[in-house]
């Protein structure tokens, strides 16, 4: 007899581990899936997330990628932190970082305010690693912004002032 897809968690048979992206199998008849390294998830048929069992933290799904749902700035500086460092490894650098409007107040006393010096008493950038931040629109307007994070600006390159802490250490 062949098990039906209802036997299964929301998200089917299998699913890509959010935190190592390892594809991991579905236990049959609950609603968790099992990575060898991360341990449990169970994925809420009521919300659409899925839960880490032993930390507690989420992630929601926007097109087939998993994006966590951050409730402490630390966690999403990480994040953004980590993504930039991928782009630099990859030849790129940050002109931009969009974030979702929600973690508007969240991020606010963790972004760095720099005058223009040319139009110092009419604009200031707010920047978070030397990168220039924007918030997104409202996440009516654009659904992703619900689920997403962040998303950046890039360009072919090498950052031209290593503003970035953690990429100090390997010029």
């Amino acid at each position: 007899m062949t098990p039906i897809l209802s036997d299964y968690p929301i998200f089917g048979t299998e699913i890509r581990c959010p935190q190592c992206h390892q594809p991991i199998p579905a236990l049959l008849l609950t609603d968790s899936y099992v990575c060898p390294e991360h341990g449990a998830f169970e994925a809420n048929p009521n919300t659409g997330e899925l839960v880490h069992v032993q930390s507690g933290r989420f992630w929601h799904q926007w097109e087939g990628q998993w994006y966590r749902q951050h409730i402490h700035p630390d966690t999403l500086r990480f994040e953004i932190a980590e993504a930039l460092e991928h782009l630099y490894r990859n030849g790129y650098r940050a002109t931009q970082v969009i974030v979702a409007q929600r973690y508007k107040e969240m991020l606010g006393n963790s972004l760095e305010h720099h005058a223009d010096w040319f139009r110092q008493f009419y604009f200031v950038k707010q920047r978070l690693y030397g990168v220039p931040v924007e918030f997104s629109s409202d996440q009516h307007t654009e659904p992703r912004w619900k689920i997403m994070n962040f998303e950046f600006q890039t360009e072919p390159g090498n950052p031209t002032n290593y503003t970035y802490p953690f990429l100090k250490a390997w010029r």
